[in-house]
């Protein structure tokens, strides 16, 4: 079987499931949740100062972070599910070559990771543009921006579904491939910057942040890394658990 059909056969096998619909109402219920905050949120001196400039609006619709942990979930639940139904199986029967298997599986959750960024950040400056008129400040974002937005938050999402895939292959068990990708993305960032202040800049979530074009000082933290610098730093964290994920099925049984 060619590559290109092993990436068909995944694309088909994630479409044809329930998860995408359970992720696309997180990413609803997310968005709402910011058109809530620009209605009815204040600063503490009961102004809505949080919206007033460019680039506080930037911070509030840059949705990058958020689509590196959805995106980690999405890619790990996708894996493992896959060895814990034993659904895995014959597809390496169909393509013994097991390396050409899991790339396509890769590339299929790639995919899914880059869409659930992208519905993410767009879903989130539709309804805070939407939500606005109900204040005194319009939508201040300039379309690069918006388009720097949504670029980043696509980046993202597919380097968290890699991260999250590398994550699950190891594991194969959904439980532990969820807990696994939470602690990589959620839990030991702020342990790293603990141990290394320096390392807070090259942590997943600022890394995003930075991407997304949000400045150091709207973002609330000293330094940020460039933005080629994000891009290599955030596919380093995704790639290493995936090529250990990709040696590991080369190594192991498959039950």
């Amino acid at each position: 079987m060619t590559w290109t059909r092993l990436l068909r056969a995944e694309l088909r096998k994630l479409t044809t499931t329930r998860m995408p619909w359970a992720f696309l109402v997180v990413l609803v219920a997310m968005a709402g949740i910011n058109a809530a905050v620009v209605i009815g949120g204040t600063d503490f001196d009961g102004t809505k100062s949080f919206l007033a400039t460019a680039a506080d609006q930037q911070s509030l619709v840059a949705f990058a972070s958020n689509a590196t942990v959805l995106a980690g979930l999405f890619g790990a639940m996708a894996v493992a599910r896959e060895y814990a139904h034993g659904t895995v199986i014959p597809t390496f029967l169909s393509s013994p070559r097991r390396h050409r298997a899991v790339l396509a599986q890769y590339g299929a959750i790639a995919v899914g990771g880059t869409a659930i960024g992208l519905a993410g950040a767009a879903l989130t400056n539709v309804a805070v543009a939407a939500s606005l008129p109900t204040t005194d400040f319009g939508f201040l974002i300039p379309p690069s921006a918006v388009v720097r937005v949504l670029g980043a938050a696509a980046f993202a999402g597919m380097a968290g579904a890699l991260l999250g895939a590398g994550i699950g292959t190891v594991v194969r068990n959904p439980g532990g491939a969820v807990t696994g990708a939470v602690l990589a993305l959620i839990v030991a960032p702020p342990l790293i910057v603990q141990m290394a202040n320096e390392a807070s800049a090259w942590v997943p979530a600022p890394l995003a942040t930075a991407l997304s074009g949000v400045s150091a000082e709207a973002a609330g933290v000293g330094s940020q890394a460039g933005p080629v610098a994000a891009v290599v730093a955030l596919a380093a964290w995704a790639l290493v658990p995936a090529l250990v994920g990709l040696v590991s099925v080369q190594r192991r049984d498959v039950v």
